[in-house]
């Protein structure tokens, strides 16, 4: 009787589930009003911004509409349009056009608010300013491993994020945006956990192994299918890195993005170029395998060898990583695993902001970790000063420095890590069963 009731119960409730899987593929799917809306620089972000957007492929002419902002809504008449490029996907039973245009001629430091759509179809209006056109202060965000689970522990953490900084002139995403590059339901969710945040503060990403298929197989791995169409990003890298490899200059600092993903050599001596030709004061360089792993048997030896002794000829200043899942911040060091010196030189990050964790190695390079901790990073830029702060998911202050410029000499770092003791699994689980499994 119990083995009938059971099958009974499964006939009743698979027409249900089968709905629910339904609606859940038709909602994430593409519709004639514009939806997964980013802001990008693929040129100077001074004069310039590119906005990218998705809709179902009924649409075959769009446009975006832009104007300086003020606090008359009379500003939407005078308006200026620019056609926007498509660019049709499919894959499987799904199909979208992916829009894409960069507004040109902007005015230095000047509030713009824009929208995208076509013929009665528009997006809400979404304001941005540009970079000055000379060194100026400004805050970033950077954020490591999102990954998985992103609607539902992921976007606190950018939320609360942008509420800390709701100012932030730019987001750093360090790779693994998502767990599958292909799958569009992970990047359904990675869009909809930061939705007006991916349109209104410029995304400056870089992607990591998750960003692509086939990554164990050297001869097959391929970038995500929806890296390139759903992100507009400059095209200033190397030969074979199209908007991977790339580098922006923002009120007086180079942002640099490296893919740490494939051919380190192949990227090296475009690197030591764009470091050896860099007007600017700051250096950032964001990858998202790490120059120093902070998890054991996640070594990257071959792009340290490639990549750090340039960073240490141009004095990088800082290096902002993910990957390991964990959260790691110290200096340069030796062959080995102790630190050199704790308050010279580059410093290097790994951070995770997703909640997929791992642990520690046991041997340190660290000056301060944390395991099983979400967290993001506020990092504000002040003439000869950086100031870095370390939150966790719930607005703790986890870590902390100062960066101060030194002429013709090092860096000078300043540490304002609070006195708590580091985060480690052991005091961050009140319980934990013995089936638990640490990923």
């Amino acid at each position: 009787m119990r083995s009938i009731c059971l099958v009974l119960l499964l006939l009743l409730t698979a027409p249900a589930y089968a709905n629910e899987y339904h609606r859940a593929a038709v909602d994430r799917a593409p519709k004639k009003i514009p939806d997964r809306i980013v802001l990008t620089w693929s040129e100077d972000p001074t004069t310039t911004a590119s906005i990218t957007w998705r809709t179902d492929t009924s649409i075959a002419q769009a446009e975006g509409q832009i104007a300086e902002a003020n606090a008359s809504a009379n500003f939407t008449t005078w308006a200026r349009s620019e056609t926007a490029r498509i660019e049709k996907w499919k894959r499987n039973r799904l199909a979208a056009h992916f829009h894409s245009v960069t507004f040109k001629g902007l005015k230095p430091n000047t509030l713009y608010a824009y929208r995208v759509g076509s013929d009665k179809i528009w997006s809400s209006w979404y304001q941005f300013r540009t970079a000055s056109a000379e060194p100026d202060k400004f805050t970033f965000i950077y954020l490591g491993d999102a990954q998985n689970n992103l609607l539902s522990l992921w976007a606190r953490t950018i939320r609360t994020a942008v509420l800390d900084a709701p100012h932030a002139d730019f987001i750093i995403h360090a790779g693994d945006l998502v767990d599958y590059p292909n799958k569009d339901s992970d990047w359904h969710e990675w869009f909809e956990s930061g939705d007006w945040i991916h349109a209104k503060i410029p995304s400056v990403p870089t992607p990591g192994n998750n960003e692509y298929s086939n990554y164990q197989d050297v001869d097959k791995r391929r970038l995500s299918v929806l890296w390139r169409p759903q992100f507009t990003l400059p095209e200033n890298g190397p030969k074979g890195f199209a908007e991977t490899t790339y580098y922006t200059d923002y009120q007086g600092a180079r942002i640099i993005s490296l893919n740490s993903n494939e051919r380190y050599k192949e990227q090296t001596p475009w690197l030591e170029q764009v470091l050896k030709n860099n007007p600017n004061k700051w250096t950032f360089v964001t990858f998202h395998h790490p120059i120093y792993a902070a998890t054991q048997g996640l070594a990257n030896k071959d792009q340290r060898e490639a990549w750090k002794p340039i960073f240490d000829k141009y004095a990088v200043d800082l290096v902002l990583q993910g990957h390991n899942h964990t959260y790691a911040r110290g200096h340069n060091i030796g062959s080995g695993v102790t630190v050199r010196d704790s308050t010279k030189g580059t410093v290097y990050v790994v951070s995770v902001s997703g909640p997929k964790q791992l642990r520690l190695r046991k041997d340190r390079w660290m000056t301060r970790g944390a395991e099983n901790t979400q967290l993001y990073q506020i990092i504000t830029v002040s003439d000869d000063t950086l100031h870095y702060r370390a939150m966790t998911a719930v607005g703790e202050l986890y870590d902390a420095f100062d960066l101060v410029k030194q002429m013709d000499k090092p860096n000078k770092l300043i540490d304002r890590a609070p006195q708590s003791p580091e985060r480690r699994w052991k005091n961050t689980l009140e319980k934990k069963n013995k089936d638990d499994k640490v990923y």
